[in-house]
């Protein structure tokens, strides 16, 4: 048997770890204002603001900008896919190096070779939700180019409001693929720990949940981000009661 109780253990706790942490994070942030909820009402502010003017370059290019990072890490998943498939080959190597760290347990030839296995499959799904983001984002291009000009804006216009709220929805997913891509680095550093020891797995994984949910709900760039929503939400209704009272 390649696996010890202990690895299988460790796997499954790396599994359920990311499968929980996915789950935990898309129902809370329906609840609570984080990254994912604040930068969707700014989403929504920037889909309106876009319909209501007709100069759309800057957009353009921050649009442009979003899918040079996304298709960057997109070539760099393959390149490191490659280097992954190229390991296969030379397991006896990477076996003697393991050998070699402190603390490594001992492994066999499969054990590795279901590691790296694993490794490819994690890379593998980065790489789908990369180029997934990537097409959303192409999506989002053909809303903007389908937009009424600013000439044919009106603030009162429903079917209007409504419509910049798909792009944001469109847009929304896009960032979330893009958002489990990234994530899927993180975990491949916890599983990279498993080729030394399944308990550093363990501990590996959970400093990456953590620091996930820190990053992702309680950091200082969220805290800024809510800020300016509520600075933003306060400006507009300000706006809102000049124009209702005529001013």
């Amino acid at each position: 048997m390649p696996f010890s109780p202990i690895d299988i253990l460790a796997l499954c706790v790396f599994i359920s770890a990311w499968y929980g942490y996915s789950v935990f994070a898309r129902k809370k942030a329906k609840t609570t204002d984080c990254i994912a909820r604040t930068l969707h009402q700014h989403r929504i502010h920037w889909m309106y603001e876009i319909i209501a003017r007709d100069v759309r370059v800057s957009d353009a290019a921050l649009l442009a900008n979003l899918e040079r990072n996304i298709a960057f890490f997109a070539s760099s998943t393959l390149l490191i896919l490659a280097g992954i498939l190229t390991l296969f080959a030379q397991v006896e190597t990477l076996e003697r190096v393991i050998a070699s760290l402190p603390f490594a347990v001992e492994v066999d030839h499969l054990a590795i070779q279901l590691k790296l296995g694993v490794l490819s499959l994690i890379f593998v799904i980065s790489f789908f939700q990369f180029t997934w983001s990537m097409r959303q984002y192409g999506f989002v291009n053909v809303l903007i180019g389908s937009a009424p000009t600013a000439e044919n804006f009106s603030s009162d216009n429903e079917d209007l409001k409504e419509y910049a709220k798909e792009m944001a929805t469109v847009q929304d997913q896009a960032a979330h693929s893009y958002n489990y891509g990234l994530r899927s680095y993180y975990f491949a550093i916890a599983e990279i720990s498993w080729f030394i020891h399944p308990i550093l797995l363990m501990a590996v994984t959970f400093w990456v949940v953590y620091t996930l949910y820190t990053r992702e709900f309680n950091s200082k760039a969220v805290r800024a981000i809510i800020n300016a929503q509520r600075l933003l939400n306060q400006e507009r209704h300000i706006s809102k009661v000049k124009v209702t009272n005529g001013e």
